[in-house]
């Protein structure tokens, strides 16, 4: 699996860190921006770039995507305006688990400002977030390959 990473100035921080979390963990990952905190950078580029990397990675076996921002909706409101992404803004382990198992949710968007805190309040750590959420497979049942194709034909 490979993993496109991305984070505007609202997530950068903790991007950095989840990215050599993953390279530390033997991921295969790609940072597609930003490179360096820009505090006048947009998040729809880089949900955009993501989006894209996902779409178009025909050689690798389930590509997916984690993106961060301050809250995490913006960048899954961008992420979902391509057709095949199931983007999710998800703070905790049990949504992870759910929207991998049911959703099969291919780009995962984090609220930096819940989860950059140190507390790491129970099932609130990034760390067990992604750990769920990279290892968490999707159930393939009838039901939710339709209803994920019903989302397809909306976009």
């Amino acid at each position: 699996m490979k993993i496109y990473l991305g984070a505007d100035h609202g997530g950068f921080y903790l991007k950095e860190q989840i990215f050599a979390y993953l390279i530390k963990n033997g991921y295969e990952v790609e940072d597609v921006g930003g490179t360096e905190l820009d505090p006048d950078d947009d998040f729809p580029q880089f949900a955009q770039m993501a989006a894209l990397k996902v779409l178009g990675e025909h050689e690798k076996d389930d590509p997916r995507a984690i993106l961060v921002c301050t809250g995490g909706q913006g960048m899954a409101m961008a992420a979902n305006r391509f057709r095949g992404i199931r983007a999710v803004t998800i703070w905790d382990a049990f949504e992870a688990k759910e929207s991998r198992n049911d959703n099969d949710s291919n780009v995962l968007c984090l609220p930096a400002r819940i989860l950059e805190d140190d507390s790491q309040d129970e099932g609130k750590d990034w760390q067990g977030i992604l750990e769920t959420w990279l290892n968490t497979p999707f159930a393939n049942a009838a039901r939710y390959r339709r209803r994920n194709a019903q989302i397809d034909e909306l976009g």
